[in-house]
């Protein structure tokens, strides 16, 4: 069994902000920290367009109360208003951190770091490096592990977390090299293992993205939040999903129709192409459906519609945003500079998760709180984003609460003892399950099973929803679920088994899809990205509050909690 003051599972922005941080304030804890990839390989190295702080490098008026303002109203007034105060308020101060760390953001000719435009946002405050700003972040973040004394644990998969009478005591995981089982014994467990993209079958986010740490929570009897926001990115480059980044827009890029019309006019008219995502991704879909798609021979009624960046300029394009035209080059062919890309909504980001306090500790309940666990990043919900994220307030809040979440647990820690528990029993309980799915004799591939959930997630509980579609998708995923024992698997090996680890993904998805279709088939409004043709109206005085959804093998408990309204009064979100 190893042994760790705090082990942190996730090795993307917030896991490493946080390891950093704890070792900041108290070098002589020992601190590990496990990746299912390489920390590098983490998705918040995907990260393109930016993070948003009020440094005013471009706009002197900006303040944190108008990132606050813009981000609440972003949310469609669900997140909680206290997080949000902490979030732009922290901002600018975690930027000239990453700064002094050495992240290379891009300059304006003053030698200031650049800020650019984003939607939804008032002021120009996002700042970048070109459209590669998360690779930008998360080499200095791995760097500096490595300076600080940090334990990597790269390519071992979570399978468990151990949590007892309400604590957890540590986690069970799985070396992909060669199979080997270990027990992490720790007096805090730090879960930030990011999102679920995967759940869809179009998605911006890596293969990685199976949303294991929300169902390791979700298994052990703890309430996920929030599940039925999920944000589908205006622009996924059509047909493989991938991201083309709000900074193209940020930096002047065009929707246009199969007429070639800038449709943003008849649904967003002062920000246009720079709406909140939600609303931008409705208006893509509902072009579309009204036959004003574009095919790939440039007729009308087909499934895309086009970016267009050529009014820009080449020198522009391959200074500002030469990953996006690179992806849409080696991935479509498309030559951005002389052609328009051709784009859908592909599902992106997950607003909901683990809850957890401002502290980042892991709630019980809406009142209760689970010891020696914490929480942030994608994987957690701490409100910040409510019903709709804003671009570039996803990498802030990886480095906010991060950082935060670290000086909490480097506090926390001190008066904690080292947890006992039976080792051996985890062990045995991990080898039969690995065991139980290689010898499985079943019928069903799992890629075939996987797209078989993916597909009935996309069809039911996409950019638009209603109750029977909804009802007959949650139908539809129980079947699916009685399908999982049925899996076989070729490679009967303990090394390097992808298969084994898909199997696992797998299973961890299907209860991520049917927490996220409970949750929604019961939120009987429209808000923010939970948009519902049955019920297109927001409704404040019945659910203007936060779902907590309970697992169980019998199916999905609701509660709700209240949101925290301190600053702004809920009104109708126009832009």
């Amino acid at each position: 069994m190893l042994e760790h003051d705090v082990i942190i599972v996730g090795g993307g922005l917030a896991g490493c902000r946080a390891a950093l941080e704890i070792k900041k304030i108290n070098p002589s804890l020992n601190v590990g920290l496990v990746a299912k990839t390489h920390p590098i390989r983490s998705h918040s190295v995907a990260a393109q367009g930016g993070i948003a702080a009020t440094l005013k490098n471009v706009d002197p008026e900006d303040s944190w109360e108008a990132h606050a303002f813009d981000t609440v109203k972003g949310s469609d007034y669900l997140a909680d208003q206290d997080a949000v105060e902490i979030l732009t308020k922290e901002a600018p101060d975690v930027i000239i951190d990453l700064e002094h760390m050495g992240v290379l953001f891009s300059r304006l000719p003053d030698g200031h770091i650049a800020q650019r435009a984003f939607g939804g946002h008032s002021h120009k405050r996002t700042c970048y490096a070109a459209d590669k700003t998360g690779h930008a972040i998360l080499h200095e973040l791995v760097s500096n592990l490595r300076r600080y004394g940090v334990q990597i644990y790269d390519e071992w998969y979570v399978m468990r977390l151990i949590l007892e009478e309400d604590e957890a005591k540590g986690v069970v995981m799985f070396h992909i090299l060669d199979g080997h089982l270990e027990v992490v014994r720790a007096k805090v467990v730090m879960f930030a293992t990011g999102g679920y993209g995967r759940v869809f079958n179009t998605t911006s986010n890596d293969f990685a993205s199976t949303g294991d740490g929300l169902a390791m929570c979700a298994m052990a009897g703890l309430p996920l939040e929030d599940m039925e926001f999920v944000q589908f990115h205006p622009t996924g480059l059509y047909p493989v999903g991938v991201l083309i980044s709000e900074a193209v827009r940020g930096e002047g890029a065009y929707l246009r129709n199969s007429e070639g019309d800038r449709f943003m006019a008849n649904y967003a008219p002062n920000q246009m192409e720079l709406a909140p995502r939600d609303i931008t991704s409705r208006a893509i879909t509902l072009e579309i459906r009204a036959g004003r798609g574009i095919h790939p021979d440039g007729s009308a009624g087909g499934p895309f519609v086009h970016l267009d960046l050529r009014h820009m300029g080449e020198e522009k394009i391959m200074s500002r945003v030469p990953f996006c035209w690179e992806e849409a080059h080696r991935l479509v062919g498309v030559d951005a500079v002389h052609e328009p890309m051709p784009v859908r909504p592909t599902a992106h980001y997950s607003m909901g998760g683990i809850p957890v306090n401002t502290d980042g500790q892991v709630r019980r309940s809406g009142d209760r709180l689970v010891e020696g666990f914490f929480a942030a990043g994608e994987c957690a919900c701490v409100s910040v984003h409510g019903a709709n994220r804003l671009g570039s307030n996803s990498l802030l809040e990886c480095i906010v609460y991060g950082r935060r979440t670290g000086r909490s647990i480097a506090e926390y820690v001190q008066t904690r003892k080292m947890p006992t528990f039976d080792a051996q029993f985890y062990i045995t309980e991990a080898e039969k399950r690995i065991q139980g799915l290689l010898n499985q004799n079943g019928t069903m591939r799992i890629g075939a099973l996987r797209s078989a959930f993916q597909d009935c997630m996309t069809e039911h509980c996409g950019v638009f929803r209603t109750e029977s579609v909804m009802a007959q998708g949650l139908e539809a995923i129980q079947e699916l679920q009685a399908q999982y024992p049925q899996v076989y698997l070729d490679d009967k090996g303990t090394h390097w088994n992808t298969e084994l680890i898909e199997a696992l993904e797998l299973g961890h998805l299907m209860v991520v899809g049917e927490m996220i279709l409970t949750s929604a088939l019961h939120r009987k409004e429209s808000r923010g990205a939970h948009s519902r043709e049955d019920y297109p109206q927001r409704h404040d005085g019945e659910f203007l509050k936060h779902t907590l959804s309970y697992y169980s093998a019998a199916g999905i408990d609701l509660e709700y909690m209240p949101v925290v309204v301190n600053r702004f009064e809920p009104k109708e979100r126009k832009y």
